[in-house]
């Protein structure tokens, strides 16, 4: 992985409509999360753009996508679920989509496009963030295929790279 970055401050215009942004995608409250006067700094890299919050990798972006990394409890504690068998673990680890047969239960409603948070049945640890392609009411009939793709998950470049700015 390349350590070639770009990282500044972001202007309090621009801080505020990437966090209005997530804020819609993810249907949370998240003034209430992070507060409403924070720093907010951009993280460029080849792969993706992370986003600092007070210091913190809580968001990336991909494309005109934004995502919460799995590092940002507060935000993956308000999202919907799936949780996996521990069969399931290890290909959603390795960045698979999430298929059905994998998946024990859902919690929480969602959309089509959502945000969803995988966790593993045992412990209901958070594996992975994908977008639902079913609603929740859809996905509980589905038997085979992939219901969740996958967009982070532990272990990837975000996951190695935000590690790197916390230590």
């Amino acid at each position: 992985m390349s350590q070639k970055h770009r990282r500044y401050t972001l202007k309090a215009k621009e801080s505020k409509q990437i966090l209005t942004q997530v804020a819609q995608k993810l249907k949370i409250d998240l003034e209430a999360l992070v507060g409403s006067k924070v720093s907010v700094e951009k993280v460029e890299t080849d792969f993706g753009e992370l986003l600092l919050i007070d210091s913190k990798p809580l968001l990336f972006k991909m494309g005109e996508a934004v995502f919460p990394t799995l590092m940002s409890e507060l935000i993956v504690a308000q999202l919907s679920r799936a949780v996996v068998d521990m069969g399931a673990v290890r290909f959603v680890c390795n960045g698979a989509d999430v298929m059905a047969p994998g998946i024990v239960r859902y919690e929480g409603e969602f959309d089509v496009g959502d945000v969803v948070v995988i966790v593993d049945e045992k412990h209901g640890k958070p594996l992975a963030l994908g977008e639902a392609l079913y609603s929740s009411a859809e996905a509980k009939g589905v038997k085979q295929g992939p219901v969740v793709k996958s967009r982070h998950y532990v272990s990837d470049k975000i996951w190695s790279f935000a590690k790197t700015l916390t230590e």
